[in-house]
């Protein structure tokens, strides 16, 4: 085996290892932008979160943004595109329900991302994705208290999902022929320029005040979005979308456990079990197709 074929796995474990350091910041995040919005209006906190990164990782990068192609500034841009609708659903639903709700809900993007790509790359549906769906669904409906989705929150969750099922399968696309490091700063860019857009046609933006809303921007900007959508989309070139989605459904189990340990959130046993289904549903996508026995090669 020669050095550049074993740097290659060496280099996707180490992006993989560090997917689960950015899903455990991710999942830290959901109490403290719930602290946040508290104090901060949620577009605001959104477009300051994002423009913040976006100007940090232009600077670092400028040289390779520089030289960034015309398509490839489509590509971080509909990257940017989902990336908006994501968090704008994410951050508005965390006003109505619970960070470990938003946590779990929130992870079922991993169950989606084979459904919307089968849809929109043609792709047979099997049989296992549309039982991880039944599942998750079943499991949501515990998890909501089994009287239906609360479309303030949980339903504004669930449509957060499906963007980010949507931001993976065309990061995956993007990152196999335009340079990483000048797609991160695009996307980020555009998420936080229409969310100061939006939340400046209100009548003015207001400025970040205390330490609740410092720390969470600080975090949030510079660990969860600078460096972590940098390690999602460098990780992407070495693992599927369905591989990465796997790894960051680490982040609903994370957000459960700083929801219970810093926000007081409390479940239920039917809420639990409806979070342990769709956990099993997450996992499920990915492990079990690795379970079977790999077919044999013709003439091998």
């Amino acid at each position: 085996m020669t050095a550049a074929a074993r740097a290659r796995p060496r280099a996707a474990r180490l992006a993989e290892l560090a997917l689960v350091f950015a899903a455990a910041v991710w999942g830290l995040t959901f109490v403290m932008v719930q602290d946040a919005i508290r104090v901060l209006p949620t577009m605001e906190f959104l477009g300051y979160r994002f423009g913040a990164a976006a100007i940090l990782m232009a600077l670092v990068f400028r040289r390779r943004l520089a030289t960034l192609s015309a398509e490839g500034w489509r590509a971080g841009a509909l990257m940017g595109v989902f990336l908006t609708a994501g968090y704008v659903f994410q951050t508005l639903g965390l006003e109505a329900t619970s960070a470990s709700n938003a946590g779990f809900i929130t992870g079922l993007f991993v169950v989606f991302t084979p459904l919307l790509g089968a849809a929109v790359l043609r792709e047979r549906i099997t049989p296992l994705s549309w039982a991880a769906a039944g599942l998750s669904a079943l499991g949501l409906l515990l998890l909501s208290g089994a009287s239906g989705l609360n479309l303030r929150g949980d339903g504004l969750e669930l449509l957060c999902a499906i963007s980010f099922a949507a931001h993976i399968l065309v990061t995956g696309r993007a990152v196999r022929s335009h340079d990483v490091a000048a797609l991160v700063p695009v996307q980020l860019a555009v998420c936080g320029a229409f969310c100061l857009l939006v939340a400046g046609s209100d009548g003015g933006l207001e400025a970040p005040s205390g330490a609740t809303v410092w720390s969470a921007l600080l975090v949030t900007s510079l660990i969860a979005s600078a460096l972590g959508f940098y390690v999602q989309t460098y990780a992407q070139v070495h693992a599927s979308p369905t591989r990465t989605a796997l790894i960051l459904a680490s982040e609903p189990v994370f957000a459960g456990v700083f929801g219970y340990l810093l926000a007081g959130d409390r479940l239920s046993a039917v809420a639990w079990a409806g979070a342990a289904l769709i956990i099993l549903a997450i996992v499920a996508v990915e492990v079990v197709p690795r379970l079977r026995p790999a077919l044999p090669v013709p003439g091998a």
